[in-house]
């Protein structure tokens, strides 16, 4: 009787350290490293540029390319634009019309329209944030609110992390 009871457990013992093993080896113990979207290339001898890109989605549930960009050209100040990209067809800005971010303590700041004068595409809005990166709260998500030309108000929610990633494309030179 000791005998089988020191048996069974020798089995269970050993199956238990396999399913480790199994575990370990997979990974599922091992917490995944928080990873930034944060990609930094040269355009050109002495152009840098740095962004953020990210699929989000509006307050209809359509998905939208969201990309915050830097560039740095030699001693010219940096510029800092917020470019939405919607699918073709779902979204046509107006044009000019700036972009309101509307934080979590209602501090409204108007991002001036980069392609007031022509757009790429219908689809395709840019806006420069230089001046209001600083200004907004690095621990709270943020909303993004504009008319399109349909006069349909869209309205995005930007997390937290995404504004940290922001502020630190503007910071770093």
């Amino acid at each position: 009787m000791w005998c089988k009871i020191r048996q069974s457990f020798s089995w269970l013992l050993l199956l238990g350290a396999l399913v480790l093993l199994i575990l370990l080896s997979l990974g599922t113990f091992n917490p995944t490293p928080a990873t930034a979207t944060i990609s930094t290339i040269e355009e050109a001898p002495g152009q840098i540029l740095s962004q953020s890109r990210h699929q989000l989605r509006d307050d209809k549930g359509n998905a939208w390319q969201v990309v915050l960009f830097k560039r740095v050209k030699g001693d010219v100040f940096p510029s800092i634009n917020l470019r939405l990209v919607a699918f073709p067809g779902t979204a046509n800005f107006a044009h000019p019309q700036s972009l309101q971010i509307i934080t979590k303590n209602g501090n409204i700041f108007d991002a001036k329209d980069v392609f007031a004068e022509q757009a790429p595409s219908e689809n395709v809005g840019e806006y420069n944030v230089n001046n209001i990166l600083e200004k907004l709260p690095n621990a709270a998500a943020i909303n993004l609110y504009l008319v399109m030309k349909d006069n349909q108000a869209i309205e995005f929610k930007i997390p937290a992390e995404v504004i940290l990633e922001w502020q630190t494309i503007a910071h770093n030179e």
